[in-house]
């Protein structure tokens, strides 16, 4: 029997930030980082409460280490807030759910309403109950999951996004992307989350590029944060795949991007995952079919299940090279020496990610290595 359950409640469209006047005179923290305070962003939150009534940690890096997280446990115990707030992008909000989390059992803090507020269209973590936080001294990047993480109000909010630099853009919008194929290609995969990844592929076929090519196109911020979150989504119900196990591994060894690094493996994961190496296969696997339908669903033409996946790769190398998108590893200036003396580390971390059970192929740390050899 499965499950089909949204606990967090969604505002969203222009304007959605006014929600927060709700909270007017709770005690409020506030968890973001150095820049949504720099910049003066925070003040279209603060502005909603009450003076005195809220505090700010703005703490938050890339990545988030397990000491900052226990830093801000501290704080957060101290001040016993009413509601948190967690500001920003896919840092801050799983920052704030580690948080928020060993609060409540250290402090002893129990009713605390999560607040999740996207400041980039890509993690989908406002409506996950995944976190994830780096082991710094391991340099492993370890996925945590835990319905407690899930927020009780999410607020997608497309004025926040409207600055955010193109290269961001790009990298948020090919997480997306990934996290809704990886998730309708997931052995966990149900009608309900198809139903949710179909409508995020599409919307990022749609409008990432226009997001990207423009600031003020704010149909497009305000789909490609819907995308976003339907993604969220999605994965949440049926988790991802081989592409984010190897990509968590990527980042906590070699400190690149979370979406560039999912990016420049997707095509080779679809590759992998199809099974499609045959000129023309008597039987497809289930992924190469599926892989097939989404290629359909964004107008892709092909006269076989080969030939749609085929193109549905190009559709999305195609996009990459729009967005000036770096393909391999060193054109992030990550040294073939690097890649090479960490390979088998980022292979074994791979296989052991919780990401990748789901996958629909079973990978060996034979096939990891040669995704990787393939974008270093």
């Amino acid at each position: 029997m499965n499950t089909f359950e949204i606990k967090t409640k969604v505002k969203f469209g222009q304007g959605a930030l006014a929600y927060i006047e709700t909270f007017k005179e709770k005690r409020v923290f506030i968890i973001t980082d150095p820049f949504m305070v720099k910049s003066g962003m925070i003040n279209k939150i603060t502005k909603y409460l009450s003076e005195g009534q809220y505090e700010v940690f703005s703490d938050i890096v890339p990545d988030p280490p397990m000491g900052l997280v226990v830093k801000g446990v501290e704080v957060v115990t101290s001040f016993k807030p009413e509601v948190i707030i967690a500001l920003g992008g896919g840092s801050a909000i799983d920052a704030a759910k580690a948080i928020m989390n060993f609060a409540k059992k250290i402090g002893n803090l129990k009713d605390i309403q999560f607040i999740a507020i996207p400041t980039t269209s890509g993690t989908g973590s406002e409506v996950t109950s995944f976190s994830v936080i780096t082991d710094e001294v391991k340099h492993i990047k370890y996925p945590l999951v835990s319905d407690e993480f899930l927020p009780n109000v999410a607020i997608l909010e497309p004025e926040l996004v409207k600055s955010v630099p193109s290269s961001i853009v790009a990298d948020t919008g090919m997480d997306v992307l990934t996290h809704a194929i990886e998730a309708y290609v997931s052995t966990s995969a149900t009608d309900f989350s198809d139903a949710l990844a179909e409508k995020a592929v599409a919307l990022v076929f749609k409008y990432l590029l226009r997001s990207y090519r423009s600031s003020e196109d704010m149909e497009a911020k305000e789909k490609m944060h819907n995308a976003s979150c339907l993604a969220g989504l999605a994965f949440n119900l049926a988790s991802l795949g081989i592409n984010h196990a190897i990509a968590h591994n990527i980042g906590g060894k070699l400190h690149v991007p979370h979406g560039r690094t999912n990016a420049m493996l997707l095509p080779h994961v679809i590759e992998f995952n199809s099974e499609i190496e045959g000129f023309n296969p008597n039987k497809y696997s289930v992924a190469a079919k599926k892989y097939a339908q989404l290629a359909k669903i964004v107008g892709i033409e092909g006269s076989t299940t080969r030939m749609l996946v085929k193109n549905f790769i190009h559709a999305i190398t195609k996009l990459q090279h729009e967005m000036k998108m770096p393909t391999h590893l060193k054109e992030c200036k990550i040294a073939i020496e690097d890649i090479n003396k960490l390979k088998q580390e980022i292979a074994k971390g791979a296989l052991e990610d919780a990401c990748i059970i789901t996958n629909p192929r079973t990978a060996t740390t034979g096939d990891i290595l040669e995704i990787l050899y393939k974008i270093s």
